[in-house]
């Protein structure tokens, strides 16, 4: 690592940094220590790690930074929805959504910038994909609104802003793990994370593997061809090669992956796809969030009305499904997934 560029140290685990400091002549048991520092006690500075040698805090101080994302904007809903506009060091932008529910405060966070994923319904895939989020960076929108609402602890986080967590699954696996570790990361409980995917399924059937947190998974349709012009994901990983991966998940006792279903008018909201989401999913642990489709200016989609939308539950509710409908927070404040980042960047 060069002295010349410090590295921001939220990128490197636990691991990496303890080898680092070994190879410095220094007990790597001082990453741990180090990292309590960054994540529990939120310091910005290395000075301020008093347990440690002056030494070792210059030393570290030579090659690292602590950094904090610089937030553009906040734009705060009618239903206490916060939206964070953050602008990273090379200038993008990513969004990461404050949701507060009736028991807890879940925080909605981002794994790329931007996604190539083309889903047709969503507006993070109008502006294309621009890069990777470093797991400093995903785990840095945890922990600086986690300090920015210290009055309003956060309980739940969910991977479901903008990106594919799963295409960039080295650093989201890394960050998910600074972000559960009970000792030395951010203290989140395995069963308040949450990461959703479109349906990569190699890198979803080592996903049970490498870590234990909540699974979603991005549906929306249910045949083939529907689901190709809505996910192309799907001409990948079709309908069957993706269920079959939900089966083989290695689900925790009383745990139930989530799937996640847009509802939109005229395309996927009939009682003919409600009976047969219903039989799709039968051989899986499986509960229904149902999401009617939030309108924005760069989608012909429309959301179904009402009665189609209750409905619909009732027929998965009928046939003994847990479906809930969810609908979209923040929508004064363009909360859904794209949608700030894209008024600022055409204003």
């Amino acid at each position: 690592m060069s002295t010349s560029t410090p590295t921001d140290i939220k990128n490197l685990s636990k691991e990496q940094l303890g080898a680092w400091l070994a190879a410095n002549g220094i007990k790597p048991y001082r990453a741990g220590q180090i990292f309590k520092w960054v994540f529990s006690h939120q310091v910005d500075q290395f000075n301020s790690m008093t347990d440690l040698g002056q030494e070792l805090r210059e030393k570290l101080a030579a090659h690292f930074v602590i950094s904090r994302l610089e937030t553009e904007k906040i734009a705060t809903s009618q239903d206490g929805s916060q939206k964070y506009l953050f602008k990273l060091a090379d200038g993008n932008h990513i969004e990461t959504v404050l949701i507060p529910e009736k028991k807890h405060v879940t925080l909605c966070i981002s794994c790329q910038v931007g996604c190539a994923m083309g889903c047709g319904f969503c507006l993070t895939a109008a502006g294309g994909f621009i890069r990777n989020l470093t797991a400093g960076e995903i785990v840095s929108q945890v922990r600086d609104i986690k300090k920015h609402i210290s009055a309003q602890p956060l309980s739940n986080i969910v991977l479901m802003g903008m990106g594919e967590p799963l295409a960039n699954y080295d650093n989201v696996i890394q960050a998910i793990r600074i972000l559960t570790d009970r000792d030395f990361g951010l203290e989140f409980s395995t069963r308040r994370v949450t990461l959703s995917t479109a349906g990569l399924v190699p890198e979803l059937l080592q996903l049970g593997k490498d870590v234990s947190v909540n699974l979603a998974i991005s549906l929306n349709a249910t045949d083939n061809e529907t689901r190709t012009r809505l996910m192309p994901i799907n001409r990948k990983y079709p309908l069957e090669a993706l269920l079959e991966a939900c089966r083989q998940y290695p689900l925790p006792p009383r745990k139930r992956i989530t799937f996640e279903y847009i509802l939109i008018q005229g395309i996927n909201d009939s009682p003919e796809d409600a009976l047969r989401l219903s039989k799709l999913l039968r051989p899986i642990k499986a509960k229904i969030n149902l999401i009617p489709f939030n309108e924005h200016s760069s989608s012909l989609f429309q959301r179904p009305d009402e009665k189609t939308i209750l409905a619909f539950q009732d027929l998965l509710v009928q046939h003994n499904y847990t479906a809930i409908v969810r609908n979209s927070k923040g929508r004064d404040i363009s909360a859904a997934c794209g949608q700030l980042r894209a008024t600022h960047e055409n204003t």
